[in-house]
């Protein structure tokens, strides 16, 4: 993404910028199916406001677009989480509506542009390597958990159990009960996330990816061991209908007819029913998948 908006700012033409918005939706991919892991480092070292906040603050952004300061990475890094990350660039890039031409850019705003991508991918290489075997390690927190002889901040496997799963869950709740929930209970698409690029349905659809795949442990083809294979051995059932629900939202989800800014005035009983199918994930995840792992 940061090459393309540099190609962007170098040559201005209608190709470089929808090259630049389909960086951005290929880099949302990956985040949005992390977010089923938005504990540990993510939290802790405030890593997720600084890539992911919105609403986008567009009156201060606007004032700092006005202003004489230089807009380097390290300014962009000290600003609030509404005024960088993802949604900052998303609403520089795609307008409102999505509206923005090749030709409106102002030199301010690619100054922006540059430094708050530089920044987001910072961001992102802070929890990279606070996960990373060979940099921080976090991981090592889960893989030697409850073992002798090992520093852990999970004093059993079963608390790093726990630990995922309830960050399935907290993921499922989001989608449900905010990013659906908000915008369509106060009717208001100022709420939405992602709603300058209309990519909120990918994005649900993709958090519920992100519990799928810690679920099933499969990842882009990659097959590892998932909560599945501790739940499947003891409930067969349970198992069954996890993996049902997440099917179920995220093909309700993807249902939705339009874009979610029209369909949340427009096509109210397909939002519902999406939202309601994330529910009975969360549910079920609460209810039935968290106990079996609490009684291991």
């Amino acid at each position: 993404m940061v090459t393309a908006l540099t190609n962007l700012e170098t040559h201005p033409s209608e190709t470089n910028l929808e090259l630049a918005r389909q960086a951005w939706r290929d880099a949302r991919v990956p985040w949005e199916q992390s977010e089923g892991f938005l504990f540990g480092p993510v939290d802790q070292q405030g890593i997720d406001p600084a890539i992911d906040s919105w609403p986008v603050n567009q009156p201060d952004l606007d004032a700092v677009l006005a202003s004489p300061e230089v807009l380097s990475k390290a300014y962009i890094d000290g600003l609030d989480g509404t005024l960088k990350g993802f949604h900052t660039i998303e609403y520089l890039i795609f307008g409102v509506g999505g509206s923005k031409s090749f030709n409106s850019f102002t030199s301010r705003e690619f100054e922006y542009l540059r430094a708050c991508a530089q920044s987001l991918e910072g961001a992102t290489q802070q929890l990279y390597y606070a996960w990373k075997p060979d940099q921080h390690n976090f991981l090592a927190n889960i893989i030697n958990a409850g073992k002798t002889g090992y520093t852990s901040v999970y004093p059993s496997q079963k608390a790093a159990l726990e630990e995922i799963v309830n960050g399935l869950v907290v993921i499922a709740d989001e989608v449900a009960n905010g990013k659906i929930n908000d915008p369509l209970s106060q009717q208001n698409v100022n709420l939405e996330e992602s709603r300058f690029s209309s990519n909120s349905k990918q994005d649900f659809a993709d958090n519920i990816r992100s519990i799928q795949n810690a679920y099933t442990g499969v990842y882009k083809g990659s097959t590892g061991l998932g909560i599945s294979n501790v739940i499947s051995s003891s409930n067969s059932l349970a198992d069954k209908k996890v993996k049902q629900d997440i099917e179920d939202a995220i093909i309700a989800i993807e249902s939705i007819p339009g874009s979610f800014t029209s369909a949340i005035f427009n096509a109210k009983s397909s939002v519902e029913n999406a939202q309601q199918k994330v529910r009975n994930l969360q549910q079920t995840l609460e209810e039935q998948i968290l106990p079996i792992i609490s009684n291991l």
